[in-house]
């Protein structure tokens, strides 16, 4: 077997007195659809914000995709892809300027590879519309195709089915499993249990 897509051991995040992540420990293959699943606050967010060296670790060590966190950080970022909760999208800006606009974070800026996003998230036919006059589901595939704009060879998803209806859900999981069968490893957080499913394996908080 491979060097692992993301490893860690006894991965470890305090806050003051209150432990956020305790001594985490795991591995997830290339390839892999791997969900992380708990309620709310129970650490799943501040797991992800420390495999992409947002955060440092309290204690512990983490590689993801064989570079170490707290000291390639950079590295680990410019090859990720991160959907947050809370994804940042300009409400005055069309489907297209967004991605335009992250697109050239990382340095993109050839129109047929924005196009290519657009259309790989489903999204052919709303470029032009402004992003606040989106449903919630369409928003969710724009971020995620923010996520993707820089072909990332690790997805990190937090969440990124909540407050979508059924069929939204069901669209979105078509796309994760169309990601993966081109070899993008993906790890989904969500406190949705049916959504277990979906994931070649399970971790739970």
């Amino acid at each position: 077997m491979g060097t692992p897509a993301i490893w860690t051991k006894n991965l470890t995040r305090c806050f003051g007195d209150f432990v956020a992540v305790d001594s985490v420990t795991f591995e997830v293959q290339p390839g892999e659809i791997v969900g992380y699943l708990g309620p709310n606050g129970c650490g799943k967010t501040t797991t992800i914000r420390m495999l992409l060296g947002l955060l440092c670790p309290t204690r512990g060590e983490a590689r993801v995709l064989g570079y170490d966190i707290a000291r390639q950080s950079e590295e680990v970022r410019a090859r990720c892809g991160y959907m947050s909760q809370k994804f940042a999208i300009y409400d005055d800006l069309s489907v297209r300027e967004n991605l335009q606009f992250y697109g050239g974070v990382y340095g993109i800026h050839d129109q047929s590879a924005i196009q290519g996003t657009i259309d790989h998230v489903g999204l052919t036919g709303h470029e032009q519309v402004l992003t606040r006059e989106m449903s919630t589901g369409w928003r969710q595939r724009l971020a995620l195709g923010i996520a993707l704009v820089h072909h990332p060879r690790l997805l990190f998803l937090d969440e990124p089915t909540s407050g979508v209806d059924p069929n939204a859900r069901r669209a979105f999981w078509d796309l994760i499993y169309d990601l993966a069968g081109q070899g993008v490893t993906v790890l989904v957080t969500t406190h949705y249990m049916d959504e277990a499913e979906y994931c070649h394996r399970v971790g739970i908080m």
